[in-house]
């Protein structure tokens, strides 16, 4: 594994993230013959070694199921000092335990999800405890919250939308675990909407969620959309660009200054735009001066004052 993600670093000459997390579908630990209990340790284990691995040590270590004898990789990475790494975290503290222990990014997969948002300042507090007690230092800057959105120019338009896949959704998570106890009569988009797991809605609405987070969580570095194909294509690259065109520059402040300058021009204009309608009268009464007021064609001496 370390190997192929160190080929992949170069390869995309360090354009790259690598996130790592136990498994959420028991069938996959059951298929592979892996105690469902023991997927988190088996986590720990395997991640630390390779961390190890593109910090270019050399390692040799036996565990209960597996064995390394010098150990090293071809290939050391193209990002210094390596590339980022991102752990999972949902409710359990093992993701901010193991984000703490190496000083990795923490990845909250399911941060609307009612549990794992109750959790997320709790978590974020052992990461940061854990890194201190092992000599890390992790900052909110590496710390990522995703959850599901779909954006249209109303709620109504957003809801119509996801009707092309979202009931095929809930089938879909309810059969890997029984996640969503929608009642009898109530759509699943209203369903969603009201637990506050999803943005089915508009741009406001997805700030809305993003400030609620923020309240709970404090500040983080990404937040970042979870893809369900909810909607068809066409609706789902509308819906990234609202996100894009409205929301992230909300965040990001990119309009503050134009919405000001916007602000205090409105404010200036009646004080203002008589000094400016003198100046184009002035400017038409030198140019008569200049010539000779009986050049002045009619035309041009009634031209309206802008």
């Amino acid at each position: 594994m370390a190997e192929r993600l160190m080929q992949l670093d170069h390869q995309t000459m360090g354009r790259v993230m690598f996130g790592f997390g136990p498994g959420l579908l028991a069938t996959d630990a059951h298929m592979l013959g892996i105690p469902q209990t023991a997927t988190r340790d088996r986590l720990a284990q395997a991640l630390e070694v390779i961390v190890r691995l593109f910090d270019g040590e050399v390692v040799t270590e036996e565990t209960d199921w597996y064995s390394l004898h010098d150990a090293r990789l071809q290939l050391l990475p193209y990002q210094q000092p390596r590339p980022e790494i991102a752990v999972t975290s949902v409710f359990t503290p093992s993701g901010g335990r193991l984000a703490g222990k190496l000083g990795l990014s923490m990845l909250c997969v399911a941060a609307s999800d009612l549990r794992a948002f109750d959790a997320l300042a709790g978590n974020w507090q052992i990461a940061v405890d854990t890194a201190a007690r092992h000599g890390q230092t992790v900052s909110r800057s590496q710390l990522r919250l995703v959850a599901p959105m779909h954006l249209a120019a109303t709620r109504e338009e957003a809801r119509e939308n996801v009707r092309f896949g979202l009931s095929r959704y809930m089938d879909y998570a309810n059969a890997i675990q029984k996640r969503f106890e929608i009642p009898d009569g109530v759509d699943p988009a209203d369903f969603l909407v009201d637990s506050h797991y999803a943005v089915i809605g508009t741009p406001d609405d997805a700030i809305a969620m993003i400030d609620r987070l923020r309240e709970k969580q404090g500040d983080f570095g990404t937040f970042l959309i979870q893809a369900f194909n909810w909607a068809d294509w066409p609706a789902t690259q509308r819906s990234y660009e609202l996100y894009a065109r409205y929301v992230m520059p909300h965040f990001s402040d990119a309009n503050v200054a134009r919405s000001a300058s916007l602000e205090w021009m409105r404010d200036k204009r009646d004080s203002l735009s008589p000094a400016r309608a003198q100046a184009v009268q002035e400017a038409f009464e030198k140019y008569g001066t200049d010539v000779g007021a009986s050049e002045v064609s009619d035309r041009t001496a009634k031209r309206p004052v802008l």
